[in-house]
């Protein structure tokens, strides 16, 4: 049988002294990378290949499913006290040593876009972990295909708010044929308006947030909220808490041009500015204008607090995935992040534009001033299957191995909104030499 992707390390440049190979191929859907008790590597499987997101276990066979049947996507795993955690749609599910499952924590916000994501635990013992919105930038449209499906969600906020009462027309979603206009406001459900000071209810399990509670998932909190798909957090070694947030897209009722990706450290009871800030600037400003469109206005007529500016921001579309902190001082600087860049789903997410060329690669950020450089990136600057190449692809997760080595997980070659082409993931190791 064909392989579903050539590969060829030789197409990825690394800075001089660091080797890169091919450690695992084949793979499907991989998504997340952890090692257990600091030795055997566990490997995730979002499951949207099949319907049936997966753990997976490295042995010198390969990998061998250890516990399956969880609701794609399956956006992380994470390994505490002798159990496997597994995030998959709006549940926290407990994998015991005996394979026996228990939902620790279910009902959560993750039937729109974005969803509940890779658990981590931090020094107070506590389980962290992020939540992504339902929507693009606030307002359900015609651009998210579930409201059909659960025709009363939307985003909810982490505390009161009071709406501007902008309202934005769209095509009717539920008899398209008809051509009907209909009208729905922000923090709504679809077809729904608002009022001007419109006031909505804040709640714990908020759209964009960073919530935690006990390992048992007992005793759920807020942490932060303002955030649109905080899709990775992990604490440093000084215990501060970091994620990678994804901006917002040129597309549905509300489109936001040149939205940049950030990398935030998370401070508890903060608000990072979504929907009406982005990067630490306001929506409002001209440089986040569609073409051809007019200017966002905000949907808060008041604001909880200024937001804080990011550590880092990312070129618009870049997607910045899994990260890790280097603390070897024999592979690079200590304490520099790596991050994978997924990359760009253009057209349908830069408002019918060509993909930019950003993303595709592993990025390195530099904590104290926060300048990012490339790490590793393929030869042309694009996905190796639109140069014909067999270098990165779709690169999702960074982690350092117990071996002082830098693995990456890469999902694979996409075809179209949301599917991949089966069997054409790879774990990369890089190496220095």
């Amino acid at each position: 049988m064909d392989k579903a992707r050539s590969l060829n390390p030789d197409d990825v440049a690394l800075p001089s002294k660091y080797k890169i190979e091919v450690f695992a191929e084949g793979l499907t859907a991989p998504i997340n990378l952890v090692f257990k008790d600091n030795e055997t590597m566990l490997l995730a499987d979002a499951g949207i290949a099949d319907g049936s997101g997966k753990v997976l276990k490295h042995t010198p066979d390969g990998f061998h499913v250890v516990a399956d049947g969880f609701e794609p996507p399956l956006t992380g795993i994470n390994f505490f006290q002798g159990d496997i955690y597994v995030a998959h749609r709006g549940t926290i599910t407990v994998v015991k040593p005996d394979g026996q499952k228990q939902d620790i924590l279910t009902g959560l916000p993750s039937w729109g876009d974005h969803h509940n994501n890779q658990m981590v635990f931090g020094p107070d013992g506590k389980m962290y972990f992020g939540q992504g919105t339902a929507t693009n930038s606030g307002v359900v449209g015609e651009d998210n295909r579930w409201a059909k499906k659960y025709p009363f969600f939307h985003d909810y906020p982490g505390s009161p708010i009071r709406l501007t009462g902008q309202n934005f027309m769209s095509k009717n979603t539920f008899s398209p044929a008809t051509q009907e206009q209909v009208w729905t406001g922000s923090y709504s459900p679809f077809g729904v308006t608002t009022k001007p000071r419109e006031r909505i209810k804040g709640i714990v399990k908020a759209s964009g947030s960073i919530l935690r509670a006990n390992p048992d998932g007992s005793q759920l909190e807020l942490v932060a909220w303002g955030l649109r798909n905080p899709f990775r957090i992990r604490f440093d070694r000084r215990n501060r808490l970091y994620a990678s947030n994804h901006g917002m897209d040129e597309r549905g009722s509300r489109p936001i041009a040149n939205s940049p990706d950030e990398f935030q450290r998370i401070r508890e009871d903060t608000w990072y500015g979504w929907p009406d800030y982005t990067g630490g600037y306001p929506v409002t400003l001209p440089q986040f204008k569609p073409d051809g469109k007019s200017n966002p206005n905000f949907l808060l007529s008041e604001h909880p607090m200024h937001p804080p500016r990011p550590v880092a921001n990312f070129a618009a579309h870049s997607a910045i995935m899994g990260f890790d902190f280097n603390y070897d001082p024999e592979f690079g600087p200590v304490d520099e992040v790596f991050i994978a860049e997924f990359g760009s789903e253009a057209p349908g997410t830069t408002g019918g534009k060509p993909a930019p060329r950003v993303g595709h690669r592993v990025s390195r950020i530099n904590l104290k001033t926060g300048q990012v450089k490339n790490f590793a990136i393929n030869r042309s600057g694009q996905a190796a299957s639109k140069t014909g190449g067999g270098g990165l692809e779709r690169p999702i997760d960074v982690i350092f191995g117990p071996d002082g080595a830098m693995y990456v997980v890469d999902m694979g070659i996409t075809v179209g909104y949301g599917k991949l082409v089966p069997n054409s993931g790879v774990i990369w190791r890089i190496i220095r030499v």
